[in-house]
């Protein structure tokens, strides 16, 4: 399957943590959240696997930036309802130490190309995974030209039983990922909504806020 024309990349977060993104109007990459966990008690809810974590930050570097770590970019799957948030909503993974399901997580959708065409202006560097960068096999890319390499059928597949590591492919920015380049946030419920509407109120970029139950379990 050919890649589509305006690619879209999905990062995940717990909705408690919206309003520290807004407020500081930019993701943070994990091993910039974790010094900015020491001095602060209001970043929200982690929703990840600190083992992961922690290889993604001291273990794993990218072969198109060998001196880049993957905890060092703000991670983007390329597709919404991704197998990271059904392993969320079944909550029985002995290294996730978060147990809430997936109604309270949000899907912050932005464009790839619109987010490659910044990072490439600001000096952050960037790649995509072929499969889950956490993972101690994974091969990466730092060129749009390669985008025919990602299993895009795996990718669009609601049955992920057989394709797993082609549905987790990743898209890494280094550093931090600005607010203004996100267009959509989806949720799967009203309750959540509102929540999300409460957190950006002061924000003066307003992207829209869309009840999506097809992007959940």
């Amino acid at each position: 399957m050919n890649p589509p024309a305006t690619p879209k990349i999905y990062h995940i977060v717990h909705v408690d943590r919206l309003r520290s993104i807004v407020t500081d109007r930019r993701l943070w990459c994990d091993a910039e959240a974790v010094r900015r966990a020491r001095t602060s008690s209001d970043m929200g809810t982690t929703i990840g696997m600190d083992g992961i974590k922690k290889r993604r930050l001291t273990e794993l570097t990218l072969s198109s930036h060998p001196e880049l770590y993957v905890g060092q970019c703000v991670p983007f799957y390329f597709c919404p309802r991704s197998i990271m948030l059904f392993v969320i909503e079944c909550a029985n993974h002995p290294e996730l130490t978060y147990r809430g399901g997936q109604e309270p997580i949000i899907h912050i959708e932005s464009d790839l190309r619109e987010s490659v065409a910044w990072a490439d202006r600001n000096q952050h560097r960037w790649a995509f995974t072929l499969s889950n960068a956490g993972s101690n096999y994974f091969e990466d890319r730092a060129d749009l030209a390669c985008l025919s390499e990602l299993d895009w059928d795996a990718i669009n597949s609601r049955m992920w039983t057989d394709c797993k590591d082609g549905k987790q492919a990743e898209f890494l920015i280094e550093g931090s990922f600005p607010w203004e380049l996100v267009h959509r946030i989806g949720v799967r419920s009203p309750s959540v909504q509102s929540q999300v509407r409460t957190a950006m109120q002061a924000s003066s970029h307003q992207p829209r806020i869309e009840i999506l139950p097809n992007w959940y379990y």
